[in-house]
């Protein structure tokens, strides 16, 4: 630790925050709902006592105007290793703003940043500042866009299979008689073994939902994610009661708040929660989320951004797998040395390096830079 730092308390310094958008890797990219041809990462460097830390969150840019104009001066003079302070100060300067959303995800980032800079003031790897409870976590290879082709689907998920990772997740939802066809053409490229996971991101109606959880068992899926839209808590629940028994409904993705995933498991809603420290509040708003489901023996899935994800995995009590997502995964290994590649199908946080394990790229980073 720098002469200047103590153990008990370092001083936010400074805030710079930075956004980069970039392209997908084919024209452009779908799920159930949505469609998109570019990925934009909202970039948080927090500095005390001459070190630095980063986090981030996958976000619109309008996310980092809120830190720059507002958040950043909560933070910045406290003190780093009271970061339950820090979180508690942003949240309550976000009262009048509307709490989830882009505010929960300007959390994240600043949160997660703390984090990280805390870690790297104690020259510790973050999954030992948080207290491990296993050495890696294992992940679910995840993409198969509905905006792909036959071939591209077999091959993206036959290749994360022959990779070691012995689970993954499809997109569906843009037409229900097209997913039967293309779950059944994953199923045979991913072979029998594989666990095969898939993801409507809302697009169903109830009972539409249903009718395609009692096909696409037929495929062994294991795994139904937003089969309704994910405020439909009941539609959630009706699918969760009426799902074939070897299928798991899940969601958690859009929880940004602990009310918003006490809302999920006090409906009944799902038999797996999933959480995402980009959207959630950051890595004490996911310690939050592994508490519930620990209180309500609930497993938990982290969603998306592995490289943040993996510290906080190994560290969370009720934490199955983290999601190894496309996108993401891409953009992590192009803007960050240490970004991780699993190992036998499951991320193993690198001890040698202090914190998240992450350094940003700035020259590979420059190009993609929009503000």
């Amino acid at each position: 630790m720098p002469a200047e730092a103590s153990a008990h308390a370092v001083r936010v310094d400074d805030i710079a925050v930075s956004v980069y958008r970039i392209p997908t890797d084919v024209d452009s990219e779908s799920d159930g709902t949505y469609v998109w041809n570019a990925t934009t990462l909202v970039l948080v460097e927090v500095r005390g006592a001459g070190i630095g830390g980063l986090g981030y969150t996958y976000a619109d840019e309008s996310t980092a105007q809120l830190i720059r104009s507002t958040l950043a001066s909560v933070a910045c003079g406290m003190n780093v290793m009271a970061i339950g302070e820090i979180w508690t100060r942003l949240v309550a300067a976000v009262r009048n703003l509307g709490r989830p959303g882009i505010a929960s995800m300007a959390i994240s980032a600043i949160d997660v940043a703390m984090w990280d800079l805390k870690a790297r003031l104690l020259d510790l790897p973050l999954v030992t500042l948080l207290g491990a409870v296993r050495d890696s976590v294992p992940v679910y290879g995840s993409g198969g866009f509905t905006s792909y082709s036959d071939d591209q689907l077999r091959a993206q998920l036959s290749g994360w299979v022959d990779s070691g990772i012995p689970r993954v997740k499809m997109k569906i939802g843009r037409d229900a008689e097209a997913d039967v066809r293309r779950v059944a053409i994953a199923r045979r490229a991913i072979g029998d073994d594989a666990e095969l996971f898939v993801d409507a991101n809302g697009a169903y109606s109830r009972k539409q939902a249903l009718s395609q959880a009692q096909r696409f068992v037929e495929s062994g899926v294991s795994w139904f994610e937003e089969p309704v839209y994910h405020r439909d808590l009941a539609g959630l629940r009706f699918c969760r009661d009426h799902a074939p028994a070897t299928m798991e409904i899940s969601a958690g993705e859009y929880g940004y708040d602990p009310p918003g995933f006490a809302a999920l498991v006090d409906a009944g809603a799902v038999d797996v929660l999933q959480a995402d420290a980009t959207r959630c509040e950051g890595i004490t708003g996911l310690l939050v989320v592994d508490g519930l489901c620990e209180a309500t023996a609930l497993p938990l899935s982290t969603h998306c951004a592995p490289s943040i994800h993996a510290h906080v995995a190994c560290a969370a009590k009720r934490v199955r797998h983290v999601e190894y997502f496309h996108d993401h995964v891409r953009i992590e290994h192009m803007l960050f040395d240490g970004a991780l590649t699993p190992t036998h199908g499951a991320l193993v946080p690198d001890l040698a390096r202090p914190g998240l394990g992450l350094e940003l790229k700035s020259a590979d980073a420059l190009r993609y830079e929009i503000s």
